[in-house]
């Protein structure tokens, strides 16, 4: 924890920050929140759909997903069109509002509530020296600086507009086949009613959701990025065989509903194309392999910074304790083999046996130090939630029935 001074002096510039930005003065320092900052949460704030916890999650998922679903539906029912696709039938419209935007609202209480004390878990440990805590203050004040950043959002905005909008929807995401939203022609889309407020006002809310959650990703980046150049104390005999630094691992876990929203949203692309364009979910392999890898660069490779000090507590641990362990056995083998103990010391219930037991455990937990703060069940979690909503469009490709028989026939 911050002690004396240093401690009232970070949380006294902390509040000022914060107060300047339009926040609670009373702003705990320590609360490390990737959520619970810039102009879009002060706004929700004001509309009363959020609170300081991140609460009313139900009411701003309602009101955020009707906003950009609600009129599309109404807009398509009375504009009629004459289309291949009509939106009843639009599995990426409905994915998209109903479900990923539900599930992107939704995990930022979940990613506030598990990562708030991140920064006051690396102090609580004591993985920074004191000669260190300035630079690790200035890391925790930076974040939250960025994270409150108005032109960061406004720069957000105008990216979905210009690139999301204008350039990747229009040329490349939208259905070359006449659709509920648009008619193409040759050097166009001639968008409906209905298109409009798809075009420009719900396709932008949902893209920057997504891309405030990358934002955030990029924040908590940076912020271990910086962590990662501190000379951090690390412990090689640790038991999370992370130096300390295991709980890491478990704040990852925040991030699952993000990653199966991710999962969702290309299930919903797929499924589209599928349905009213014929394609085959094999044919769609080398896009569902870059999803898996792309959300474990983006989720799991920030924690990838750590790894040179992890390896560098391994190999100084193996050293140290090498040689700690060396001169133990020794005197142990000159003790017990070599006729050194005295003759009336009793071999049964000797502590020396208990200590030769424990100086190898902490030498096969050194050995076994992992040079990443993560464990192969983290990534397989991962990759299970990015896949697990893609995984009903195997029906497309076999029936329920032989499906069903493949996996008992593996299981049995």
């Amino acid at each position: 924890m911050f002690a004396g001074a240093g401690s009232n002096c970070f949380e006294m510039k902390t509040s000022r920050l914060e107060s300047a930005d339009g926040f609670d003065p009373f702003w705990n320092p320590l609360d490390f929140s990737l959520i619970r900052g810039g102009p879009a949460f002060l706004l929700l704030r004001q509309l009363r759909l959020t609170d300081d916890a991140l609460g009313l999650v139900g009411r701003r998922i309602v009101v955020i997903s009707l906003i950009c679903w609600l009129p599309l539906l109404v807009l398509s029912s009375v504009q009629h069109v004459s289309t291949a696709v009509p939106f009843l039938l639009d599995v990426e419209v409905h994915v998209r509002f109903l479900f990923v935007v539900p599930l992107l609202i939704g995990a930022e209480r979940v990613v506030h509530r598990r990562m708030r004390f991140v920064a006051k878990e690396f102090l609580d440990r004591h993985l920074i020296p004191e000669s260190a805590m300035t630079r690790f203050k200035t890391a925790v004040v930076s974040s939250f600086r960025l994270r409150n950043s108005v032109l960061a959002e406004f720069l957000l905005l105008a990216f979905v507009y210009v690139f999301g909008i204008l350039i990747l929807w229009r040329h490349y995401m939208a259905f070359g086949v006449a659709t509920w939203y648009a008619t193409p022609s040759t050097d166009r889309l001639n968008l409906s009613w209905a298109g409009i407020w798809y075009g420009y006002v719900g396709l932008p809310i949902f893209q920057f959701l997504l891309c405030r959650w990358y934002f955030r990703l990029f924040i908590w980046a940076r912020f271990l990025w910086k962590v990662s150049h501190i000379d951090l104390s690390l412990v090689p005999t640790h038991p999370d065989r992370a130096g300390g630094l295991g709980f890491l691992s478990e704040k990852i876990y925040a991030f699952v509903p993000v990653v199966i929203a991710h999962g969702a949203l290309l299930a919903g692309l797929l499924g589209n194309r599928i349905y009213h364009l014929g394609a085959k979910l094999p044919d769609f392999t080398l896009e569902i392999s870059a999803l898996v890898i792309f959300l474990m660069c983006i989720v799991l490779g920030p924690l990838l910074m750590l790894a040179p000090q992890l390896a560098h507590a391994k190999r100084i641990g193996r050293r140290e304790y090498g040689s700690l362990a060396g001169r133990y056995v020794r005197e142990f083998d000159a003790k017990w083999v070599r006729g050194g103990a005295a003759g009336d010391e009793p071999l049964l219930g000797s502590p020396d046996i208990q200590s030769l037991a424990d100086m190898g455990n902490s030498f096969e937990v050194i050995r076994t130090i992992r040079i990443v703060p993560f464990t192969r069940e983290t990534i397989l979690m991962l990759a299970a939630a990015a896949l697990a909503p893609i995984a009903p469009l195997l029906l497309t490709v076999i029936s329920l029935d032989e499906l069903l028989k493949k996996l008992l026939g593996i299981w049995f």
